[in-house]
This record gives C-alpha cells, structure tokens and sequence, in this order.
C-alpha cells in the first residue's frame, strides 16, 4: 500500500516528466526576402515584410520584392507589390480580420533602392485573403499613400489591437536612430481607424517623454480590464484609453535591467484563465547598463542580463512587485512563442551586445552591434513555481545564427517558423560580403517542432469548429482525443500570434477557454467581452495532456469594421 501511495503522490511530477517534449529544427526553403516582420495569415500563408534590399524575390517585372506571401505547405515565396517602405513597422489584424500595418522607414534612408516611398505614415491592408493559395480576393497589399496615412510619422512604433477591434498606436521616431531623443521622438499616440473627433490628432505622452531614450517598440498589452499596460526602458505604466488617464506607474524593473530598445529585452503577457483572467507579464533580458551610456561606450561584447521578472497586474500582485528569476544565459534580441500549452518558448538573439545597426563602438569588428549568437532557445513553463519554470532540457540548437531583425511564429500545424536575420544595412551572402563580416543575412527557414509531430504522435484532431462565435456564445467543436492523452488536462486555447518585429510579438495573446468533452463533442465558451480577447480573428489548438491539435481558424465577435460597440456581458476580474 505504501508503495502505491507513493506512485500516487509521485504521479503529478511523472506526468510533468512525460509532457517535457523535446523539440528538433528541420530547414526548408528560403524566404527570398528578409522576413523581419511577419505574421501567419492562415493555415496555408504567412505575410512577410521587408526593406527594399536587393533580394532574390522578384516581382513580375523584374524589380526586387520587399514583400512576400510565404506558403506553408510548399515552403515557397510569393513576392507582394508595396508602395511605401515597410521597414520597421508594426502591425496588426483588426475586427473585420484585414491586416493593418503601420509606420515604416523613411525614404531618404535607402537612396537609390527599388520605388519605394517613404513608409513612415504608412497604412498598409491586407485581407481578408480566403484562398489558400494567396491567389484570390484580398490577397495583395492595399496602399494610398495620398489619403490613407498616420498622423504621425512614425519608425519603430507598437500597433496593439484593443476592446473595440481597431489599433492603438504607441509611439516610434521620425528617422532611423539607434537611441530615441526629444526632437525626433513621437512621444505619443494614435488609432486606426481614428477615434470619433480624434482625427488628424494625437495623444502626447507623459510615459514615452520618461522613457527616453530607450522608448522604440514599446512592449504593450491590453489587460482584461481593457487598460493598456506599456513598458519601455525600465519603467511601466498602466494607461485608460478611455480616459487618457495614467492610472499607475509600476515599480522599476529590478537591478537597473532595460528591455527597450537598443538594450533590446523581451515582453510576453502569459495565458489568461478564467473565471478572473488574472494578467501576468514576463519581461527578460536586456541590459543592465544605465541609460546615460554612450554609443561609443558600447561594445558587441557587453553581457547582457540574464534576469527574468514577472509581476501580475492586480492589486496585490503590483504591491508584492516583480518577482525575479534568472534565465540559463544572458539575452538580448530573443525571440517569443507562447505555445498553446501557455508556455513560452524562447530563441534567437544573442548572448552580447545590442540591438541596431553598427553604430556602437568597437561594432566595425562584426558589422553588427551584437555577437556570440545564441543558438539554444529556452523553455519558460508558465505554470510552475519560481526556480522551476525555466529550462533547457529537450531544446536544440541550430546552426544558423538569428541575430538582429530575426522573427519567429507559430503556425496552425503547432509548430515554429524562424525565419531572418540580417543584423546589416544591407544585403550581405555568399556572393556580396567583401569584407567577410560576421552573421550575413539570412533567407533559410526552419521549422521547430515538439516530438509529437515530428514523430507523428497521436494529437488531438479537430473535424469540426465554428467559424465564427459571439462573446459569451457557446460552440461546439467536434474533437477526437487518443486515448494516451485522455487522463491529462483538457485546454482550448484561444490565441493571437502577434505581429513579429525586432523581437516583440504585439498583440501576442492566449486565453483559455471554458470547457466541457462529452464523447466527441466538446462544448466551448466565448470570451466574455473584448477587453478580454479583442474583437477579431483569432485560433484555436486542444490541447490534451500538453500535446496540442492543428489549429483552426475562427473569428470572434461580429466580424464588422472598427471601432467595433462594446459586445458580450461584463464580468468580475481583479486586474488593474
């Protein structure tokens, strides 16, 4: 009996030993540009982004693509005609599911390259694109630079998809800079569409004006409340859009660590559960340098942090502060994937070093402002207690280093496309690297895949899903659940993949739906409202025992343009 008891009290961990899957790189195809931004469309297309660099994709006459459609199933390219430069911009889907991306870079930075305009006050659409192939209605990029613009011009600014399915827009610079500064800095924000008798106007923002000069790509989620919380340098705010009201200034992050850009850590807010969806954000890596250090004394070889903190956005959660813990080894520029499971897997980057182009100090040695790439991702596992969550076990290492302008995302098979990197002003391959600089650009793809598909192990299967579901609504979705994952938790995860730039995924998001399995016959509950999962397209993976299905595509909410009215039923949550 007591040997039975034993196993019994063992069995928690056993079963967390058997769901530790080990994860494997396969290399297929080339991008033909450099996908620095990208987002998958669909089970069958990811959208890439690019700057008009002389790549190997072409357009029809001749010209080089910036702009691409990748195809999942064959692992092949598809150039995209764009007017505007589309280099460093954000992105986003709103509620009508039509890809939206913003910002860009300005003209006068790539002379002589290509057509482009400047991409600035770029408003790029895409879609909605129904067919698989990419080849029907929807499926281009939609431009008119004369009427469809920003206010501002903005380079390196957050799109975040909010409460009623349009985009909020935070920040950015009007020229390429490696630090932001007052007399370039668009410390504030903007929507699209424009918010009614907000057009042609902005928000300034006391945040942004504090953050500075490490305030590019602020790192931004919406909390269940429908608060935005923003992070930049090492501060954090959490801001009422309905208000323009600065609710609260967290704690810094601890031990002088700085996630913004150009010490370049990494953001994620973890699942969200029901019934109080209690947010939780993860902000890792960085740099621990004050933000007084000058380019000049900077150097590719500067360590950077290995520090991990979270903090959980409810009163007692901002009270008790950040919670500290401590990757394996130190990253800058990462990568992350949240997985349907609600981990975080973590990759690409660098060991030392800096995000942007040259311009630290001893940056002629590589051509780079970072080195020693980090070629081993990490497992944060979400769920466990502090000292337990991070790990390497079962992760591979490629042999292709992803520095600087690399992106990664999961796709609806349940695996990782990585893709890019090109840490250089231009194109430099084994036909244009005279000087034979370090980690040339980048146009192989790998897929990272857990044990489960590569093996071809049994997963969850969906045949059945609705489309569409209504917060609040029920649905059904017809499922089949082998019987050696039977015994284990049942998940439905409902997510967004974020739009993937310079390493932060905006818009990034997974909530966990409630759930009932009768026979094959699972019954799913709706978000409650859209300040809990915004309006819009999103996914959903079963995830059975910690391996999870294929994922199917559904939108939630009504479907029409925004600014969509408040939807679903309010509920009683604790987050800030």
């Amino acid at each position: 009996m007591r040997s039975t008891n034993l196993f019994l009290s063992l069995l928690p961990f056993i079963r967390l030993a058997m769901a530790q899957n080990t994860w494997s790189f396969v290399q297929q195809g080339n991008s033909g540009i450099i996908p620095l931004e990208l987002i998958t469309l669909s089970p069958t297309l990811a959208l890439m982004y690019d700057r008009p660099y002389v790549n190997p994709l072409k357009l029809p006459d001749g010209e080089p693509a910036w702009a691409g459609l990748w195809h999942l199933d064959t692992n092949t390219a598809t150039p995209l005609r764009t007017i505007t430069n589309t280099f460093c911009a954000s992105g986003g889907f709103i509620s009508n599911g039509t890809h939206v991306a913003v910002g860009g870079q300005p003209l006068d930075a790539i002379p002589g390259w290509g057509n482009a305009t400047d991409g600035t006050m770029g408003i790029r659409l895409f879609g909605p694109c129904t067919s698989a192939d990419g080849t029907g209605p929807g499926c281009t990029v939609f431009e008119d630079p004369a009427t469809l613009h920003l206010v501002r011009t903005r380079w390196y600014p957050t799109a975040l998809r909010i409460a009623d399915g349009s985009l909020f827009i935070i920040g950015g610079s009007d020229i390429l800079t490696t630090f932001n500064a007052p007399d370039i800095a668009q410390n504030n924000y903007e929507f699209f569409p424009p918010r009614a008798g907000e057009a042609g106007t902005v928000r300034d923002s006391k945040f942004l004006n504090d953050t500075l000069p490490a305030n590019l790509f602020p790192r931004s989620m919406m909390l269940p409340s429908g608060n935005i919380l923003m992070i930049a340098n090492n501060q954090s705010v959490i801001y009422d859009i309905e208000t323009n009201t600065e609710l609260l200034r967290l704690p810094e992050l601890p031990n002088g660590v700085r996630i913004g850009v150009p010490f370049d850590g990494f953001a994620q807010l973890l699942p969200l559960s029901p019934p109080l969806y209690e947010p939780t954000v993860i902000a890792c890596g960085g740099s621990n340098k004050p933000d007084t250090i000058t380019l000049e004394e900077m150097s590719v070889n500067d360590v950077a942090t290995t520090q991990c903190q979270r903090i959980t956005l409810t009163a007692a959660g901002v009270a008790a502060g950040w919670e500290v813990d401590h990757l394996p080894e130190p990253r800058v520029m990462a990568e992350t994937v949240i997985l349907p499971s609600g981990d975080v897997y973590i990759l690409n980057g660098a060991h030392t070093g800096y995000s942007g182009y040259p311009s630290v100090g001893d940056s002629g040695a590589t051509g780079t402002n970072a080195a020693n790439p980090a070629t081993q991702g990490i497992m944060y596992k979400s769920t466990l207690p502090l000292g337990q969550r991070i790990t390497q076990s079962g992760i591979p290492t490629s042999p292709i280093p992803r520095m600087y302008h690399s992106a990664a995302t999961l796709t609806a098979k349940g695996n990782i496309m990585v893709a890019a990197s090109n840490p250089h002003p231009f194109v430099l391959d084994a036909d244009n690297n005279p000087n034979n600089l370090s980690f040339p650009s980048e146009y192989r793809v790998e897929y990272l895949s857990p044990d489960f598909i590569t093996n071809n192990s049994p997963r969850p299967v969906i045949s059945k899903s609705p489309t569409q579901l209504a917060f609040n609504a029920q649905g059904t979705i017809t499922v089949t659940i082998p019987a050696s994952l039977a015994a284990g938790e049942l998940q439905v995860s409902l997510m967004d993949m974020g739009f993937v730039t310079h390493g932060w995924h905006a818009g990034s998001r997974l909530v966990f739906l409630e759930n009932t399995l009768s026979g094959t016959t699972l019954t799913i509950t709706a978000p409650p409202n859209g300040n809990i999962y915004p309006p819009g397209p999103a996914w959903i993976y079963v995830v059975a025992d910690g391996v999870w299905s294929e994922g199917v595509q559904i939108m939630i909410g009504d479907g029409g343009n925004p600014p969509r009215p408040a939807q679903g039923v309010p509920v009683t949550i604790t987050s800030l």
